[in-house]
Formats: C-alpha cells, structure tokens, sequence
C-alpha cells in the first residue's frame, strides 16, 4: 500500500464525519425528526448503521485498500439516493447541498485513492 500522504490525512476524516452522522442517526431527535421528514422515519436505525459500517471499512481500508473502495462506493451510492430523495421531497439546493457534497467527496476514494 503506497497512500499519498494527503489522502492518508482525508480518509481518517471522512471515517469521523460518518461516524459522528452514523451516531446521531440514533442519538440525535432532531435528525430523528429528519427522518421522518425524508418519509424514512420508521427505518432511521437500518440507513443509520449504513454510515458507521462505512466508516469502519474507510478506516479499514487504510490496510485493504478494497475495503475501502468497497466502503467509499457504498458510501456515494448510499449519497446519490440521499440527493434524489432531497429532490424528491422538494428541498432547496442549499438543504441538498452536504449529501451532494459528500457524495463527491466519497465518490474520489472509490475511483482514485484505494
């Protein structure tokens, strides 16, 4: 395994956002309440776990590198839905805005850095 030094640094911070968003899901009633808004309310725990068990495999994928495209894809698929679903109920680009950006920045993982 032969990382940049930069993706080494955007990989363990990428595994803490998820893991801080994966933790709320089941924390959190405001985004409890999100949920319920995205007309997901009743499976906020199962779309939850999906984050921690990315950042898992992110971090996991310091050591197997196709774990961590494994877990960068799954994580820019599972935000790709997140903006369709943002579309579908109406919000505005700026609501829409963190699952499209995090979308991206998952999606350079999976194609270029593991």
């Amino acid at each position: 395994m032969n990382l940049p030094v930069l993706n080494v640094a955007f990989i363990p911070g990428s595994a803490v956002s998820f893991l801080g968003y994966g933790a709320a899901c089941f924390l959190s009633n405001p985004l409890k309440q999100e949920w319920v808004r995205y007309r997901f309310g009743s499976q906020h725990r199962l779309i939850g776990g999906l984050p921690l068990c990315a950042a898992a495999g992110l971090l996991a994928g310091l050591s197997q590198p196709w774990m961590g495209r494994a877990a960068a894809g799954g994580l820019a698929l599972m935000l790709l839905v997140a903006g369709g679903v943002r579309i579908k109920i109406k919000d505005t680009l700026l609501q829409a805005s963190p699952a499209l950006f995090d979308r991206m920045r998952n999606t350079h993982p999976c194609l270029a850095v593991f």
